[in-house]
């Protein structure tokens, strides 16, 4: 039975997001296929999406962002985390190929872990990157001329991207230029049939109301203004996390008995960060979204572009949300049309045609 070691980030949910199509894809060229996931993405996201067989191996791959929720990004946090992880760097390497080497993979595929892309070039096993971004464009932005350690951290990053046999960038994605090949391919989700009436009706939606989906990707978001919420008429809101007693115009998204992607698919609009799981699949079902941005991290204004090019959208502000006054931006959005119809989802396609040359 073939086996393709896949490593994926747990920075959010929008890494896996971007493996689990090019993997279902890839099951119909290779007869048989298996993957190991190794990842810190808890398996209750790949139970509903993943149609191949596979196996976890939990386990931290990469840091990304250290953040203080999804709109916040701890910078002192994510260098003080990436010295960790690259302390007594070469080990670390040593260690995660002696696994892929235990494991005999056909292929690494990796989204987008620099450790192991080191290590599956130490391992002697062909080495794929797939991402539409890259770590050491992410940290850039945030290196202090007078930290000497971050730009070797950075410079570790590049050399390890450096390793891969090739990097497809999916698009919406940087211009990322550490790995020696650099192959595109289009958009990647894999949306899922709406289940409109059974979700109204499990939140009490009158026909006159909107249902809006609050998610903020993996990066739970603690304190939405609730009390605004309530107090919106028009609206029914389902909210990504525990939901106080006493609204009942909020639900939580544990209480409604959908799986997450037949929920994404059944709203009338959803609000959120630009993180490219939620923001690609909602241009492609066509759902409105009002975004929230950070204004700090590196992928975001092409996921911004991509949404006000194909897309229907509009910004709300940091402020404006935690005051609740999202009214304006909800109405703006639900009325917006697209620019130009969206790109055919051809990425998971491009990418396992490539990926089936090496099985």
């Amino acid at each position: 039975m073939p086996l393709i070691w896949c490593s994926i980030s747990g920075h959010g949910y929008g890494h896996a997001a971007q493996v689990v199509p090019v993997l279902n894809a890839l099951a119909r060229l290779v007869p048989d296929l298996k993957a190991l996931l190794r990842t810190s993405v808890p398996s209750g996201f790949f139970e509903p999406r993943l149609t191949i067989p596979w196996q976890l191996s939990p386990a931290q791959q990469d840091i990304g962002c250290i953040q203080n929720g999804p709109l916040t990004i701890d910078v002192a946090g994510t260098w003080t985390a990436h010295r960790a992880l690259h302390d007594e760097w070469e080990k670390k390497i040593d260690a995660e190929a002696a696994l892929i080497r235990q494991a005999c993979p056909t292929l690494v595929l990796s989204d987008v872990s620099h450790l192991s892309i080191a290590a599956g070039a130490a391992a002697g096993i062909p080495t794929i990157g797939l991402c539409s971004l890259s770590w050491d464009l992410v940290l850039e932005p945030f290196v202090d001329p007078a930290e000497p350690d971050q730009a070797s951290i950075i410079r570790q990053i590049r050399e390890a991207y450096a390793k891969a046999d090739c990097f497809l960038r999916v698009a919406p994605g940087l211009a990322v230029t550490a790995f020696r090949q650099v192959r595109d391919v289009g958009p990647i989700a894999e949306p899922s049939e709406p289940l409109t009436a059974t979700l109204r009706q499990a939140v009490g939606a009158m026909p006159s109301e909107k249902v809006i989906l609050v998610g903020f990707g993996g990066i739970a978001l603690k304190t939405p203004p609730f009390e605004h919420m309530e107090a919106m008429h028009g609206f029914r809101f389902l909210f990504d996390g525990p939901v106080p007693a006493g609204f009942s115009r909020v639900s939580s998204l544990s209480t409604v008995g959908l799986p997450f992607k037949h929920i994404l698919a059944s709203v009338d609009l959803v609000l959120t960060k630009p993180g490219y799981g939620t923001t690609v699949e909602s241009v492609a079902l066509g759902i409105p979204v009002v975004y929230v941005r950070r204004y700090n991290f590196a992928d975001e204004q092409s996921l911004v572009d991509y949404l006000h090019r194909h897309g229907r959208s509009a910004e709300l502000s940091l402020d404006a949300f935690y005051q609740g006054e999202w009214e304006p931006a909800i109405r703006q959005a639900l009325a917006e049309s697209p620019v130009t119809p969206p790109p055919p989802l051809s990425g998971a396609h491009d990418a396992a045609n490539i990926l089936h040359t090496y099985f």
